[in-house]
């Protein structure tokens, strides 16, 4: 007889903490929560022999142990491939609709590991939200999108009063708000001007200078001239904006930065 032997997660997976009406998890844990599953994408990506893309990051694919320790589970999806390939051959969709990144939606844009840290940046607002991303409202149950939201408020220069509005305490809102623009940057259209997950984990820890972000979700919104166009160099990432400008995410600073957290990534 074959079995599979798991290790037991004491507190479920993060969804059902996260969308809950009592927040128990006091905010400080859900950042650690948020680092953690970061460094355990950063491992997938960056340090196994071999890549290893996800495709199905969610708040219900993080697992908490005892002491709401994150562990990224469910590999049913995940691929292998070579870390010089600039791009990998996925026939049909995947992923869960609200989490997938935008490449998977327009068509015969190659796809790459970077679809896992736009899924993450989701992740990320519904951290800082405390909420699912969409929902009805109003009597013609027209949609709220949040992170639409909460970069209509990082463009006004309120962010911080967007996290006072979802009921983080003021002590937890320099985080907050770093937390919001890490989402914004790994919510870009383009694969490229996305972070990698090591510079994510970086500016969640707060040791360095996270640069504004530029406005994402293009394929959704009406930006103008500032449309995403096809690469004819090659270049892994598929696509790449109007501006034509390279991204950088962040700076060094002499900030002292917060404690590590532990890779956190469930058996294959």
């Amino acid at each position: 007889m074959n079995a599979l032997v798991f290790e037991f997660m004491d507190n479920g997976s993060l969804d059902k903490h996260l969308f809950s009406d009592t927040r128990e998890l006091q905010w400080e844990k859900l950042h650690e929560i948020a680092v953690g599953t970061a460094k355990g994408i950063a491992y997938l990506h960056e340090e196994c022999q071999q890549r290893i893309i996800h495709y199905d990051i969610k708040p219900g694919n993080v697992l908490l142990d005892v002491n709401f320790s994150p562990k990224v589970a469910d590999f049913g999806l995940a691929r292998l491939c070579n870390r010089d390939d600039t791009h990998v051959s996925v026939t049909g969709y995947r992923g869960t609709p609200g989490y997938v990144a935008s490449e998977f939606m327009l068509k015969n844009f190659p796809i790459t590991y970077k679809c896992d840290v736009y899924s993450f940046g989701i992740l990320l607002f519904e951290i800082v939200g405390r909420r699912k991303n969409t929902r009805a409202v109003g009597d013609d149950e027209s949609l709220d999108w949040f992170p639409k939201k909460v970069w209509q408020e990082f463009e006004k220069g309120e962010l911080m009063e967007l996290t006072e509005a979802c009921g983080i305490e003021e002590k937890d809102r320099p985080k907050a708000e770093r937390m919001a623009m890490v989402a914004l940057w790994c919510v870009q259209d383009s694969p490229q001007e996305r972070p990698p997950m090591s510079a994510v984990v970086k500016m969640l820890e707060g040791g360095v200078e996270i640069m504004p972000p530029p406005k994402p979700f293009h394929y959704l919104f009406s930006v103008g001239t500032n449309v995403l166009k096809p690469l004819n160099s090659g270049s892994g990432s598929g696509y790449t904006t109007s501006q034509g400008t390279d991204s950088y995410w962040y700076k060094e600073t002499t900030t002292p930065i917060m404690a590590k957290y532990e890779i956190t990534v469930a058996s294959i």
